[in-house]
């Protein structure tokens, strides 16, 4: 636990309510009535913080962390690269990302920049560096927030620019080292493909060369190292001027990027978990789905995790949004604590007046107020997460089962054209580990590169990629008395498809 006590709080965004000075008084009293202990700041101030170039206007977050300390409440506090401010793309427009299809994007949306752009990665550097020389020392603030959802830009949050183009050339230099094992590796004989030049290679696209599965497989590779890459720089830069701890927020089964990857760029997971109950009448399928997100984000570093992101009620991006039914909210809540969360926290605190996720919900809506039963809900979560800090030390029983669930292997088998067309990774992962749920059984997730070792029992469907070692791995699993279960279409090809 961070602090000898269970987080309880979420998203704060008093950077929209700079011109209601009640407002932030009222929220700073509400809080304490809810037992919220942690909030989350700055996740998207940029603007706020540097409405000009170099000039930080840090002031205002200064004096709501003083007044949340005299409050007793911790903060976990953002750099804010998730979202970019107006003057950054006007002024340096090669940030912006360029589509697959080689459209330029225009300003907005979230993680709508270049990873490989110098500019873009300098700036960060600077407001990062920045936040911590004045903030790494609080009292109250305990841990660094980096950006926000990696990868998640609501579609591809990969950049196709000739920056991105060249980067990706002088991997596949490094990993394949001459084209004649490059092509032979992603058998570029079919159709007439071979490349004789390293700057015939170009990114997956629509209006070029997308069928060739090891290039698309690659891809996703070099992406997903980039924004892991990316990551790392925000990490070091904090670490210049502050000792706090880093996390990001990821997003379980989030096919975008590599967690396995990226989890070694962070010091503590943590993700935004958003299940869809009650949206039929059976809620087994969805419980089922939500624990095995909890055990995957547990697994990535076999320690306690953070919740840091769940709705206290609704969403307002789905087809239709209900609202938790009573109870609901503290069954979800503990069902994340009893797979290892050391938080409950929430998007958001307050509800936005305007913008995509105004009717999100939020522990105060738009009536304001406590007198509501979504806040009464928060307050008692908040309660009983203060009763369990002083009762229980956070610990992590050792399962002695496993299921293979590994990323590439994602990638690339729902990307081949095979015996069917309809083959669903995710689903079947979790289909395998609704039976351990079943039992009552406790199962990690590892990826083909981890350690077997400790484990009875492995699963591993559809297992259609075999890394190089992969195989002997499991041999030797099995010989030193393991049990190895697997399914059709597995072991069917190697790391370059």
């Amino acid at each position: 636990m961070i602090g000898g006590h269970l987080l309880h709080g979420g998203d704060y965004n008093p950077e929209q309510w700079i011109e209601y000075p009640e407002i932030l008084e009222e929220d700073l009293k509400l809080m304490n009535k809810a037992n919220v202990n942690c909030v989350t700041l700055g996740v998207f101030s940029w603007a706020e913080l540097e409405p000009k170039e170099d000039v930080y206007t840090f002031e205002w977050l200064e004096e709501i962390i003083d007044k949340l300390r005299e409050r007793k409440i911790q903060v976990v506090l953002a750099t804010p690269s998730g979202g970019m401010p107006h003057w950054l793309t006007q002024k340096y427009p090669e940030t912006l990302q360029v589509q697959a299809d080689g459209t330029v994007n225009l300003p907005g949306k979230r993680h709508n920049f270049c990873y490989s752009s110098p500019v873009m990665r300098r700036k960060v550097k600077q407001i990062d560096r920045a936040l911590a020389q004045r903030f790494g020392k609080k009292e109250n603030v305990i841990l660094w927030h980096i950006s926000n959802e990696f990868g998640g830009n609501f579609k591809d949050s990969t950049c196709h620019c000739e920056k991105c183009q060249k980067k990706f050339r002088e991997w596949l230099k490094n990993k394949y080292g001459t084209l004649d094992k490059l092509n032979a590796s992603w058998w570029t004989g079919f159709w007439s493909h071979k490349y004789t030049d390293w700057d015939q290679i170009h990114s997956p696209s629509p209006q070029g060369e997308c069928l060739t599965t090891a290039l698309t497989l690659d891809w996703k590779r070099f992406s997903s190292e980039q924004i892991t890459d990316f990551c790392k720089m925000e990490a070091d830069a904090l670490r210049e001027f502050s000792d706090l701890p880093t996390t990001t927020n990821m997003m379980g089964f989030f096919k975008g990027v590599d967690y396995n990857t990226l989890k070694n760029a962070v010091d503590i997971i943590s993700w935004d978990n958003y299940p869809f109950w009650h949206e039929r009448k059976d809620e087994v399928p969805e419980a089922v789905y939500t624990s095995a997100g909890n055990a995957l984000m547990r697994s990535l570093k076999r320690e306690p995790f953070l919740l840091m992101e769940s709705t206290p009620s609704s969403v307002s991006w789905r087809s239709h949004n209900p609202l938790k039914r009573p109870g609901m909210h503290m069954l979800s809540s503990m069902q994340a604590v009893a797979h290892g969360a050391d938080s409950v926290q929430y998007f958001q605190w307050r509800k936005s007046r305007g913008g995509y996720e105004k009717f999100h919900g939020a522990v105060v809506d738009h009536k304001n107020g406590s007198d509501t039963r979504t806040f009464r809900e928060v307050t008692e979560v908040g309660k009983r997460l203060e009763h369990l800090s002083g009762g229980i030390k956070t610990f992590l029983n050792r399962a002695k089962a496993a299921i293979v669930f590994d990323w590439e292997n994602w990638w690339s088998v729902e990307d081949t054209s095979g015996p069917r067309q309809d083959l669903d990774y995710v689903k079947c992962v979790t289909d395998h580990y609704r039976a351990f749920w079943e039992c009552g059984l406790d199962v990690d997730f590892v990826s083909m590169d981890d350690d077997f070792s400790g484990y009875r029992l492995l699963a591993a469907p559809l297992n259609y990629m075999y890394k190089k070692g992969y195989s002997e791995k499991v041999r030797a699993f099995v010989e030193a008395g393991g049990t190895y279960v697997t399914t059709y279409f597995s072991g069917i090809v190697n790391e370059t498809d």
